[in-house]
């Protein structure tokens, strides 16, 4: 059944899905706070497919409104190690991992994402866009800061025919101040299957993780501090 607010406009919410393990909570939490979701992937020129089935198996799961996938092809710039012919980086060490702006840094990329999730929000008249970003264990992206978000949502709320009618657009990132364990507490709270997901960067050809590079470490690194099995690992 769809949710309506006390202005009788349904509950309609946006929510950025990459088949990662933050986009699935996210997702697990826009629909437990009472949102009709809508899934909005991205075909952008990535390295891998895998995310992709990822991204599906998820929305799937959570029983979506519907799922979109855009295509886009970031390909064009390159300068990431996740669209251009760039080794990503394996087994660095944690001071490392904090140093400056890593090779997978997708140039603009959550702006982007953040784009066109505003114009498919606007045409379901949603005043809601959840992504799954992250300030603590966020290896370094500059989209990903909490600034970056209100600066966002402020743009928003100044270039939209909705925000003009007077209704305010929000960006819910409701990971932003929490560890990569705490994500996973809360995803497990809400029944949020892991084994759906993929993190890494560098997957094998069929799909499994690499287990070396940055994202794949510190997925691992949450679920061992959230005292839990990664499903993704186990089968």
């Amino acid at each position: 059944m769809s949710s309506e607010d006390p202005n009788n406009h349904p509950r309609r919410a946006v929510v950025l899905v990459s088949g990662g393990l933050d986009s699935a909570t996210t997702l697990a939490i826009a629909r437990d706070r009472g949102f009709d979701s809508y899934a909005l992937s991205f075909d952008y020129g990535q390295r891998h497919r895998h995310e992709l089935e990822a991204a599906r198996r998820v929305a799937e799961y959570h029983g979506v409104v519907e799922h979109r996938i855009m295509t886009i092809d970031l390909r064009a710039f390159g300068g990431s190690a996740l669209t251009a012919d760039i080794d990503v980086p394996k087994d660095r060490v944690a001071s490392a991992q904090n140093e400056d702006v890593p090779i997978t840094y997708v140039p603009a990329r959550n702006t982007i994402f953040l784009a066109f999730a505003l114009g498919y929000a606007e045409v379901l008249e949603s005043l809601d866009i959840f992504l799954g970003v992250n300030a603590v264990d966020y290896s370094g992206y500059p989209d990903c800061r909490p600034a970056f978000i209100e600066a966002f949502e402020n743009m928003a709320n100044l270039a939209t025919r909705l925000a003009v009618q007077g209704r305010h657009l929000n960006i819910h990132a409701p990971l932003i101040d929490l560890t990569k364990a705490e994500i996973i507490q809360r995803g497990l709270a809400l029944g949020v299957d892991y084994g759906l997901t993929l993190s890494c960067y560098d997957p094998a050809p069929g799909g499994r993780p690499c287990g070396h590079c940055d994202s794949c470490r510190l997925r691992a690194a949450g679920f061992r501090d959230a005292g839990a099995v990664d499903p993704a690992l186990s089968g």
